[in-house]
This record gives structure tokens, C-alpha cells and sequence, in this order.
């Protein structure tokens, strides 16, 4: 008869001793996948809160380069010459009340002239807009806000040349001209306008006072937005 030890020593013996030290020491073969896991994780978060420390100021968007200042008067730095000579000169000028804020600044100014006997006239209006939190270009070719309330079929046409985008066109409803400006954070818009028939009476022994073609109108209120705008450019 077999003893009990006997037949444990017997069981044991058969067993191979690889077998038998696993069985002592448990499996740790998983973890060290799951540690290189978790290193790798850590190591990424790392490298990307790092990398958004570093290029954040490039993340965040900034405003447009403003590359103009604006006085309060700006009827010192846009004198009109080129458009007085055009449409025989401006009587008077009007400097408007000019606008300081975190957002935008802006002046503007205006000229008239009066034909004799209050019979029609002309005037010219220049406002420069100075954007300091947006950009401006995506809303340019929109125009103003009484453009679009009151509405304008006449289309825009591109200037080359001029600022980073120029738009100029004919005011339909005087017979003027619109042009508009934009460099940068900087809008300049300058508008003629003519009143009363070009046909109408003066005085009984007076002409009809012809007035300039689109093309002679262009070609000054360019030449006048040009020298406003390197009057007004910094540095």
C-alpha cells in the first residue's frame, strides 16, 4: 500500500521544474506592454501641451496691420486738388467730428461748391476707417450700409495699383463717382457728388456748366486718395 506522502513526492517528481517555478511566480508577461503604453501616452500629452505653449501666439488670430494714423482734422491731409481742378474748384470745407475707438478709428471731411444763383453743385466727402480688431477685406466689395439697405445696381470694377484692392464705380444716383480703398487695416472711401440737371439753368446770359467724364473723374480721385493715403501712412 501506498503512502499519501509517497504518492505526493511521485506526483511531484513527473512534473517538469519549469512548470513547477511558474506555477510559484506569477505571469507579469502583459504588463510590460501595458507600462510602454502608458509611457508613450504621457510623452504625447507632453509634446502637445508643449508644442501649443510654445506656437499659441500663432494659434490665436490677430488683427489686420494697421499702417495708418488719422487727426481729428482730416481736411489738413486731403486738400481734393486733383478733383477741384476737375470739377472747377470747391467754395468751402467741412471737417467732420473724428471717432477714437478700441475697434476702429476713423475722420472724415467734406468740400462743396455752389453753382452761381443756388442753381445745382458738387461736393466731394473722403472718410478714412482705421480696423484694429478685423480684417476688413472679406466685407469690402460689400460697400457701406446704406448701399446695401437702400440698395445699388451699378457694379463695381477692380483699380489696379492702389492699396491692396481698390474698387471705383458711377453713383448712380448723381452722376458722381464712388471710389474705395483698402491697405491693410485701412479703408479710404472718397465720393463726388454732383446736384441739380447739368442741362439746367443758371442765369439769363449763362452757359450750362458741363460737367467731367467718368474717366477724368477716376483719374483725380485717385491721384487725391494717393496723396491721402501717404499723408496719413506711419513712419
Amino acid at each position: 500500500m501506498i503512502s499519501e506522502p509517497e504518492l505526493d513526492g511521485a506526483w511531484e517528481s513527473e512534473r517538469p521544474a519549469e512548470a513547477a517555478q511558474d506555477d510559484a511566480v506569477p505571469p507579469r508577461g502583459p504588463a510590460r506592454p501595458l507600462r510602454w503604453v502608458a509611457v508613450a501616452v504621457v510623452v504625447t500629452s507632453a509634446l502637445w501641451a508643449g508644442g501649443l505653449y510654445a506656437f499659441g501666439d500663432r494659434l490665436r488670430p490677430v488683427g489686420p496691420e494697421v499702417r495708418y494714423a488719422v487727426t481729428d482734422n482730416l481736411c489738413e491731409h486731403f486738400k481734393a486738388p486733383a478733383l477741384g481742378r476737375a470739377t472747377g474748384g470747391f467754395t468751402d470745407a467741412t471737417p467732420h467730428k473724428a471717432g477714437r475707438h478700441p475697434a476702429m478709428d476713423w475722420a472724415a471731411c467734406s468740400y462743396g461748391s455752389d453753382r452761381p444763383g443756388g442753381s445745382g453743385g458738387f461736393s466731394a466727402v473722403v472718410l478714412v476707417e482705421l480696423h484694429k480688431k478685423s480684417d476688413p477685406g472679406p466685407e469690402f466689395a460689400l460697400g457701406s450700409y446704406y448701399e446695401r439697405i437702400f440698395g445699388d445696381d451699378v457694379p463695381w470694377e477692380e483699380m489696379p495699383g492702389l492699396g491692396e484692392q481698390a474698387l471705383v464705380r458711377a453713383s448712380e444716383a448723381s452722376d458722381g463717382l464712388q471710389l474705395r480703398v483698402r491697405d491693410g487695416g485701412a479703408v479710404f472711401t472718397v465720393e463726388l457728388m454732383f446736384f441739380g440737371s447739368p442741362d439746367e439753368e443758371i442765369g439769363p446770359s449763362a452757359t450750362p456748366q458741363a460737367r467731367p467724364d467718368q474717366d477724368t473723374l477716376t483719374a483725380a480721385a485717385v491721384e487725391d486718395v494717393r496723396a491721402l493715403m501717404a499723408a496719413l501712412r506711419k513712419g
